[in-house]
């Protein structure tokens, strides 16, 4: 019996011949159904990497443990906060679902059942029902996780990146330290009083999720801006739990440059500390919104794979939020992943000018395409809510009409239509792979597989 991420491997070459030769008859589901009676782990295909190439059962298809808790129902409304009509996590917009046939849907349906389905990139709290009213939202300090939503989104794992640079508590400007630390804490605080969202730290836990019915939360933040110039900061975000660190948002900070920047000067001096002490902690790096100059020097720098954890490719949309071919490259050719972004507007394409699950899908087949299927996955960046309407709120603070110079001419969208937030993204990313041919192996790496592989050198300590 081998062992890999702590799952046992039972399927022999045999055993894998005959479970393919009856599902070539149609009847897969009784032979599933008969090896997992034989004992409840299963995983087969390794690949070159250590990890399951393909088909991955780490359980029987436990439902999620959701009770109908909501955030912070163990205080008193008017009383110990203010209290907002929040956006609805299920059916907020009409549902879409990617067309496929019966017998692709229940392809689809076992392979979520069967694979580990993990978001590089997600922010899965819930928004105020009027988008103009997330500064008062945000300067109370208290965001609301959208448990309802998780329940039915397939997802056994999602990396958060809570408020990030929206954390306005006590500044116009975002990202102060206490501010995030704030944040922080307070979400920690509504999680730990229900059981199915819990802090993961650890490859074992994001496994353990699947098993026992429950989502895996990897904290995570966009910049280390609120590090400042104090190297030991990273030493106390690890302490509190945060996994993944962006190197810088849109702006520069002390350890590199971002997006919005006319000129990349690249990363500094502090930055390749930074970049160092994150290897030596085991923290994920991240370079979604660093700047193309910035983001080559961190992969060269880093001793561990990183990731892109939601970008998109410029080559298909002329936006500065996108990366260029280059630096795709180099990241998977360092043996990182690339997360595939949602966000509006963001992964647009010359044949997709509306942003919907197709100019998404058409992102991750050119990246897989260019640097294999082995290094892209899915960081949606979506949350329960009106994000156009967010958008159009924080469209100064964000940087987003930065983002967007030299981009042709789009037309906007109330919302991406297939993967409008994180209840249908993986379930929908899924239909569209299986609808297109791809084949489970190929769908299981992207749905978490490849995330894994990264992170079990990454999180090494």
């Amino acid at each position: 019996m081998l062992h890999n991420f702590g799952i046992d491997v039972i399927l022999t070459a045999e055993i894998s011949h005959f479970v393919a030769m009856i599902r070539r008859k149609s009847l897969g589901l009784i032979v599933r159904s008969a090896v997992l009676a034989f004992h409840p782990r299963v995983a087969v295909h390794r690949d070159a990497y250590g990890c399951h190439g393909g088909i991955m059962t780490i359980g029987p298809n436990v439902p999620k443990r959701y009770t109908g808790y909501k955030s912070f129902q163990y205080l008193e409304p008017d009383v110990d906060y203010k209290p907002f009509q929040l956006a609805k996590e299920i059916g907020r917009v009409e549902p879409y679902l990617v067309p496929v046939s019966n017998e692709q849907e229940q392809e689809v349906q076992d392979i979520l059942a069967e694979s580990i389905v993990i978001s590089l990139h997600d922010h899965p709290f819930v928004v105020p029902e009027d988008p103009f009213q997330i500064f008062d939202y945000n300067r109370r300090g208290r965001q609301w996780t959208g448990y309802e939503g998780l329940s039915v989104s397939s997802l056994d794992v999602v990396f958060d990146n809570f408020m990030d640079g929206t954390a306005l508590i006590t500044s116009n400007a975002g990202w102060k330290w206490m501010d995030i630390i704030h944040d922080i804490g307070i979400r920690y605080s509504d999680i730990a009083h229900q059981d199915m969202v819990f802090r993961a730290e650890t490859v074992e836990d994001l496994l353990r999720a699947k098993r026992a019915g429950q989502i895996a939360l990897v904290p995570s933040l966009e910049a280390a801006t609120p590090i400042e110039n104090e190297l030991d900061r990273i030493d106390v975000l690890y302490g509190l739990g945060i996994r993944c660190l962006g190197i810088a948002y849109s702006e520069a900070n002390s350890l590199g440059s971002g997006l919005r920047e006319a000129r990349d000067g690249g990363l500094t001096e502090f930055g390749r500390q930074a970049v160092r002490r994150m290897n030596q902690l085991g923290m994920a790096i991240d370079v979604s919104h660093s700047g193309d100059q910035t983001a080559l020097d961190t992969i060269e720098v880093s001793e561990k794979p990183i990731f892109i954890t939601h970008v998109g490719a410029r080559a298909l949309w002329n936006s500065s939020r996108l990366k260029p071919d280059d630096v795709l490259k180099v990241c998977a050719e360092k043996g990182g992943v690339i997360g595939i972004e949602a966000a509006p507007h963001t992964t647009l394409t010359e044949r997709h000018r509306e942003h919907s699950i197709d100019a998404y899908m058409e992102h991750y087949e050119y990246i897989a395409n260019l640097v294999g299927v082995d290094h892209v996955a899915f960081g949606p960046d979506t949350m329960f809510g009106d994000h156009v309407g967010i958008h159009h709120a924080f469209a100064a603070h964000l940087s987003i009409a930065q983002s967007r110079k030299g981009a042709l001419q789009f037309n906007e969208v109330p919302y991406v239509k297939g993967i409008e937030n994180p209840a249908e993204a993986m379930p929908n990313a899924t239909r569209w792979l299986v609808s297109h041919g791809y084949s489970r192996e190929d769908i299981a790496k992207a749905l978490g597989l490849n995330i894994l592989r990264v992170l079990k050198e990454a999180w090494h300590r």
